[in-house]
């Protein structure tokens, strides 16, 4: 029937602990330190569904007390679990909070898993004429599918997936959906404990519900099966019917099913609202405007005036949105204007300011006199685009006390600008006063391009919440709305959104200009003015004026010199890449036995595993297709040579149009070469990254990844292209801080580090160390800073799991000071939360003492890494910073280009390349001193490849 009313019942831990695994990678920290990821997987799902089907009626249902019938049962049911992550046990009173607040009926009966609950409600509804749809990733929940119950599974990378009768019938090669139940009962259940027959996994399962239909017919008819299997279901014939039982789920909970209860409401949206304040949950805020918040008057409202409607909503404090705005969608106006509307926040409209624009002539003059009397000023560029080699100058605003400000306009003609740039010259070289700014690295490359130099101390927000938080964003609409509850006016709000309506900042007229800039200034001084005891407070101080912000002023360099690409080069290489590919497919084609989509995972995977049956139990994703991942080809790759083409295929592909074809296309056009952006607050390791494009990630492995860095070249012939690169650091450094004597003396005494711990873990003499025993060595002293696992290191060597682990075990003996290193970097962690670098800066480790083993175990991890990487990061810093320093001082025409992790590249110029050498090695042999000595290789050549 068209009008057929539609529930839907979510599986609250289901999608929580969904939401909360999605996130593990990178949780969702905020300021505060609570880890938010499952409170915004969950809600993320829960307004998804809401967008996506407009149902009748919602409920969300939870477990708890687990299935006690279940456990009476059968003892060891779900005996097996790990502990709950302690960020899902914080974030069920916060979801329980926003489901109320949203007037969605929380579901729950003690004793009972949500499973029951669910197939319960289902049921009841279904004879009441609903549709049900059981929104659960869990495949359990297909035992219950009927012609009015659906389940909807949330697939993986996002989207969702209906299985109804067919769906069912074909996934698990079944009849009738109840067969399920038996499906269950039969393979077991290693996540819930449950046993089911030995021996018997998904196929063999499928093959007995084919030929006998049940449980019950499979036991009833053993006499016609053979072997072992027969007398292993034999005697296991009443493990097989409790199997069986513990997987059926219940239908008898005792919950009523009253529909006007299940009614979706419209939420309190001020209460949400301040929810997602408190947990600052942005974009969730505009999510959840635009997923229930129009203008228009619901059924039965009264058409009342603007004025009159405004006055309702403030009287109502405990339903406020509610029968005032209709359900469902609001346009991008009144979801902003609705956000300010339910928000708590502080804006421009209602705080109290000052912000001024300075006309020319006296104005101006007095404007000058004043900021020169000031000691710290914080300054923001306006201009026509992100592009700071493009971008032209609209504005800068200014502003040194809380709440006032002024704005300097600039005209379109280049003269014109420059010469009000002139009157501002005193103030950006003033020594004397410090420069605050929010991601300044933009601006004094904006500027340099008018031949404007900042000199001075600096105060970057951006660093400075990086070294507070690094586990945050650290862009200033979230910072004012963390630490001062305020909510700046948006870009979009000033120039509209993205596409061929968008306005440029000159179009905008000048007063609002002058509010949005000078409100940029305001509250970025007010947050510098926040961080600096926070920095104290972190005792990061000296790592933010030592390190972060004198680097700031070298990547800018770097970034405005760029490097020179050989264009011709590559689009030869990429001519030469297509045949490779071609060839590949080829191969890949003729082993497969017929052409196929080799990008599509999908066809793939049905390809090696269901045509060519590569393995006896091929990993699937969440969705049930075949995985064809990296980790699981690589596993592979050893033992067959089709693995191995699809591998090399891969590589080649990303390679070519990753850099290869991509790269030409980002020369920038005045400048005739490649301009990377390095980021200073992405890695919460202190690691650089670079952006557009990214210049650390071309492979080096291969033949073909190497042959990409043959295309950077040299300004012109009088220059030669110079790399220096750290031999070994992270190894030295974790020698050092352990004070593991056996490699010290390795290092000190010039030894092949891996020749000597293959020497010493193998019990041979050096001499005699064969090639294949230093690379496991080799791959042994890399992945034991990463805690590789015998496990791991088989998949990297050609060594079994139990070669593996003699071998790791070999090494610890080996090395005993390390390991103890390593276990009293874990202990210091669990004691104070972080741990940190030679230089101090910090890695917060809020799940090191987790309960559950596997979240504990990334942050073991961790706290091992994070130390001797961050120590590598703040090493090669502080060499970029001195060599920068020399550099300038001395008045060199070499340049610095690029910092790749370990590794620095110069354009030396070829009358300075003995000076050059010998400087940039003492400096980066000297960036600190450890009891390892530090040691770098230095190459040249006309290309990077040469010279690395």
């Amino acid at each position: 029937m068209a009008d057929q009313k539609r529930l839907f019942l979510l599986d609250a831990f289901a999608l929580i602990f969904r939401g909360y695994y999605a996130f593990i990678k990178n949780p969702r920290i905020n300021s505060k330190g609570l880890d938010t990821s499952a409170i915004l997987g969950f809600t993320n799902s829960l307004l998804d569904v809401i967008k996506r089907e407009r149902p009748d009626h919602l409920a969300v249902c939870f477990d708890r007390g687990g299935s006690v019938d279940r456990v009476e049962m059968f003892e060891a049911y779900k005996a097996n679990r790990d502990e709950t992550p302690e960020a899902i046990k914080l974030a069920i009173p916060y979801i329980e909070e926003i489901l109320k607040a949203m007037h969605i009926p929380v579901i729950v009966k003690e004793g009972y898993e949500a499973d029951d609950i669910i197939g319960t409600l289902a049921k009841k509804a279904e004879k009441e004429g609903y549709k049900t749809y059981m929104v659960t990733p869990d495949k359990d929940f297909a035992q219950l599918v009927s012609e009015n119950i659906f389940m909807y599974r949330p697939m993986f990378g996002g989207g969702y997936e209906t299985w109804g009768i067919p769906e069912v019938q074909k996934k698990f090669e079944i009849e009738r959906p109840e067969q399920v139940i038996d499906f269950l009962g039969m393979m077991g259940d290693s996540v819930d404990n449950i046993p089911g027959l030995p021996g018997v996994g998904e196929k063999t399962a499928k093959k007995f519900l084919a030929a006998y239909g049940s449980m019950e017919g499979l036991l009833a008819n053993t006499h016609e099966l053979k072997g072992k299997m027969k007398e292993k279901i034999e005697a296991n014939k009443e493990l097989g019917l409790l199997s069986k039982k513990l997987a059926r789920i219940m239908l008898d909970v005792p919950v009523a099913f009253n529909e006007k209860e299940y009614e979706l409401d419209q939420p309190d949206l001020q209460k949400v609202t301040a929810i997602f304040e408190e947990l600052e949950f942005r974009r969730l805020i505009d999510n959840l405007i635009k997923t229930f918040a129009t203008e228009t008057p619901t059924i039965g409202t009264n058409s009342a005036a603007a004025g009159e409607q405004k006055e309702k909503k403030q009287a109502k404090t405990d339903t406020a949105g509610a029968g005032q705005f209709s359900l469902f969608g609001a346009t991008g106006e009144t979801s902003e204007t609705l956000k300010q509307e339910f928000s708590s926040r502080k804006t421009i409209k209602d705080t109290s300011h000052l912000y001024q624009s300075v006309a020319p002539g006296m104005a101006m003059k007095l404007f000058l006199q004043n900021l020169m009397k000031q000691t710290s000023v914080c300054f923001d560029t306006e201009t026509t685009g992100l592009n700071p080699l493009t971008a032209e100058l609209v504005g800068i605003a200014f502003s040194w006390e809380a709440g006032k400000g002024f704005y300097v306009s600039f005209p379109e003609d280049v003269m014109e600008t420059q010469k009000i740039l002139e009157q501002l010259r005193p103030f950006f070289e003033a020594e004397q006063i410090e420069k605050i700014g929010q991601n300044l690295k933009y601006d004094i490359k904006v500027l340099r391009k008018y031949n404007i130099l900042i000199k001075g101390n600096y105060f970057d927000t951006m660093l400075a919440h990086y070294l507070i938080n690094p586990d945050m964003r650290h862009n200033m609409e979230v910072l004012a709305e963390t630490y001062l509850d305020y909510t700046p006016v948006s870009i979009s709000e000033l120039i509209g959104k993205k596409g061929k309506n968008q306005l440029s900042m000159r179009q905008v007229p000048l007063e609002q200009q002058t509010e949005y800039a000078v409100e940029d200034a305001d509250i970025t001084y007010q947050l510098a003015e926040h961080f600096r005891p926070e920095l104290a407070a972190a005792k990061t101080e000296g790592l933010f004026k030592d390190i972060e912000i004198p680097l700031l002023s070298v990547l800018a360099d770097m970034e405005l010199e760029g490097i020179n690409l050989d264009t011709a080069f590559l689009k030869s290489l990429s001519a030469d890449l297509n045949k490779d590919i071609l060839n590949l497919e080829t191969s890949i084609y003729k082993a497969a036995g017929e052409e196929f989509n080799i990008a599509s995972p999908k066809q793939l995977g049905e390809i090696l595993f269901n045509k060519l049956k590569l393995v006896d139990k091929p990993k699937k994703t969440k969705t049930g297709q075949f995985s064809t991942a990296e980790d699981v080809l690589s596993y592979l790759a050893k033992e067959h040579a089709i693995i191995r083409d699809i591998l090399d295929y891969r590589g080649l592909a990303k390679l070519k149009s990753t850099y290869v074809d991509a790269l030409p296309d980002q020369v920038e056009e005045k400048t005739g070469r490649v301009h990377t952006d390095y980021m200073q607050t992405v890695a919460a390791t202190g690691r650089l990254s670079s952006n557009n494009p990214n210049l650390q990630n071309i492979p080096i492995r291969t033949e073909r990844g190497r042959q990409v860095r043959k295309a950077f070249i040299p300004r012109n012939e009088e220059y030669t292209l110079l790399a220096a690169d750290y031999s070994q650091i992270e190894l030295r450094i974790i020698a050092a801080l352990s004070n593991e004597t056996t490699m010290i003396d390795a290092f000190k005494n010039g030894e092949d580090i891996h020749a000597s711990t293959a020497s010493k873990v193998f019990n041979v003499p050096i001499t005699e160390v064969t090639r294949e025993q230093r690379s496991n060595a080799k791959t042994v002293n890399f992945g034991i800073i990463y805690g590789v696992s015998a496990f791991g290191l088989s998949n990297q060597t050609d060594l079994s799991r139990s070669e593996s682990k003699e071998l790791i075990d070999a090494y610890y003996a080996t090395y005993p000071k390390l390991r103890n290193y390593m276990s009293e970097l874990v202990d210091f962690a669990r004691d104070n939360g972080y741990v940190q670098t030679v230089l101090g800066r910090r890695r917060y480790l809020k799940d090191i003492n987790s309960r559950n083993a596997v979240v504990r175990g990334a942050a073991e991890r961790n706290a091992v890494n994070a130390p001797i990487q961050g120590s590598a990061a703040d090493i090669i810093k502080i060499a970029m910073i001195n060599i920068h320093k020399k550099l300038t001082e001395g008045q060199y025409k070499t340049k610095m280009l690029l910092q790749v992790h370990d590794e620095l590249v110069f354009d030396a110029h070829n009358s300075e390349l003995e000076a050059v050498t010998q400087l940039i090695k003492t400096e980066m042999e000297n960036a600190y001193i450890l009891k390892v000595p530090l040691e770098v290789e230095i190459d040249k050549g006309a290309n990077w490849l040469e010279a690395h």
